[in-house]
């Protein structure tokens, strides 16, 4: 079906029900009259473009006009390189919002630094009109300085904020490029549909984002009708079984998992690398913890094995992710100087912590008490006299186990330290990089999560640190991931999870 201007069932008509008119009455800016769900904007582009239908072939074959929003780069501050051939436009209002992050300490800041850095290097007054080359590449990138308000959206805003105008920057530059897609890159959602309601094209930044959630790696491989030789030869040779006798295809990932299963009987088992060979996994109790399924029995098998050197947990609430990390870096504790538990401090309803009463060590308490929490799990698995009781207090006492935001340990190397990210599903993939590279000698780093359940607005199931290291970490030499299915809280927990 054509998609075309008088289509009723075109993406314009649909979005926010727009009447296109040729005249429209003015509106008072900041009216109480203005109604954002029936605004009249008069477009002077062809509105079937928004999903590139009705192109002509000389639009198609000219470079993309990608306009950036300021998120996109408080993401990732070397965006501007991922977009090939094509121009990127930088609005002045980008700037102006970048120079509100650029003192802190975080790494949006980081981000917001490096980039206006990056900007300044490129001298000459062409950045402000023709633009320059992007690393000597066909695609240039220009700042677009021009702050005056397009007479088709003056009606339509009720105010004068930031994003909207770089909505005002984009619908500008359609209408000055016809013959080129102009595109707005941006990683709010909301922006995204006003754009696409106004005739402008946009998207999400989709460079470090996964390509399917149902295709994203697991770590466990499931074998039904499995040989019964194969199970038996299993429980038999506690060396493992050279993969090539296995008879199975076809080959597996490094630290892969193994589900081997007939009527009669079954096996856990896991393939090593370094010996080439699949190996039977037996439940172990690690500080007091014991796996209740399969997966928790491989989670606990993987933290604790010294040949793996970055763990991932993946998960929805109750599965036990935080709790058999900590176990498995209690049960490893005499071969690492520390252990470390920190987590990404989200506030609550975006609101910054100085919101929150008390000093800066009772703001950050509410946000760590899950952690918290769980070593209590393990600790009153023991009597207060047990020695395993008192370790973990004494521990905590010689700061061999710390428990911090995720803040206060940027910057800093790790040397021979077991270090738990929990909540990682929160971090972005530059954050995730950037832990990661911090790692010294000894180090293993445990990340945790439920890439389901995400507080950043900015992020989703795709595009968060914890999909994003997943998906490219996956068959490493030391890396092993389990992805938790089962709760394992109550069954009241269970039920909850699954139905509401």
């Amino acid at each position: 079906m054509s998609r075309g201007r008088g289509n009723p069932s075109s993406p314009l008509s649909l979005a926010l029900k727009i009447r296109v008119t040729r005249n429209p009455p003015p509106i008072p800016k900041g009216s109480p009259s203005q109604d954002w769900s029936f605004l009249r904007i008069r477009c002077n582009f062809p509105v079937n473009n928004i999903d590139g239908t009705g192109v002509s072939p000389s639009k198609t074959s000219l470079p993309k006009i990608f306009v950036l929003d300021t998120n996109v780069i408080l993401h990732d501050s070397s965006c501007i390189d991922h977009f090939e051939e094509n121009d990127v436009a930088i609005p002045i209002t980008v700037l102006e919002e970048l120079d509100r992050f650029k003192r802190g300490n975080e790494l949006i800041n980081f981000h917001a630094r490096q980039f206006l850095r990056r900007i300044d290097d490129l001298t000459g007054d062409v950045l402000f009109s023709d633009g320059i080359p992007i690393n000597g590449s066909r695609g240039k990138i220009r700042v677009i300085v021009d702050h005056e308000w397009d007479d088709d959206l003056i009606s339509v805003f009720a105010e004068d904020s930031p994003d909207h105008r770089i909505l005002n920057s984009a619908f500008r530059l359609a209408k000055q490029n016809p013959d080129r897609k102009v595109i707005l890159v941006s990683k709010d959602t909301n922006l995204r549909m006003k754009a696409k309601s106004l005739g402008i094209r946009a998207q999400d930044y989709t460079t470090d984002k996964v390509e399917s959630i149902d295709k994203l790696y697991t770590g466990i491989r499931w074998i039904e009708d499995g040989d019964p030789g194969l199970i038996d030869r299993l429980y038999q040779e506690p060396e493992g079984i050279l993969w090539e006798e296995t008879g199975l295809s076809p080959d597996p990932l490094a630290h892969q998992n193994f589900i081997i299963k007939n009527r009669q009987k079954s096996v856990l088992a896991q393939y090593r690398p370094d010996t080439k060979t699949l190996n039977r996994v037996d439940k172990k109790t690690a500080y007091g913890i014991t796996p209740r399924n399969a997966e928790q029995t491989f989670a606990l098998q993987t933290l604790t094995d010294p040949e793996i050197s970055l763990v991932t947990l993946s998960g929805k609430a109750g599965t036990g992710k935080t709790l058999l990390a900590l176990a498995g870096a209690l049960e490893c504790r005499r071969d690492y100087r520390q252990i470390y538990l920190a987590r990404p401090i989200v506030p609550l309803s975006n609101r910054d912590l100085g919101y929150l009463p008390g000093d800066v060590q009772s703001k950050i308490d509410p946000y760590m008490q899950p952690l918290f929490d769980n070593l209590n799990v393990i600790k009153h698995q023991f009597k207060e006299q047990d020695d395993r009781f008192l370790k973990i207090n004494e521990m905590i006492e010689t700061e061999k186990l710390v428990i911090a935001p995720l803040a206060y340990i940027r910057g800093r190397s790790f040397q021979n330290i077991y270090f738990i990210i929990d909540e990682a599903q929160n971090l972005t993939p530059h954050e995730v990089k950037t832990i990661i590279t911090r790692a010294g000698e000894g180090t293993k780093i445990v990340l945790t999560g439920d890439i389901y359940q995400i507080d950043q607005p900015y992020l989703d199931s795709l595009s968060n640190g914890l999909s994003y290291l997943i998906n490219r970490m996956k068959g490493q030499d030391i890396y092993g991931h389990i992805t938790l299915v089962k709760g394992e809280r109550s069954y009241l927990a269970e039920l909850a999870s699954n139905l509401l």
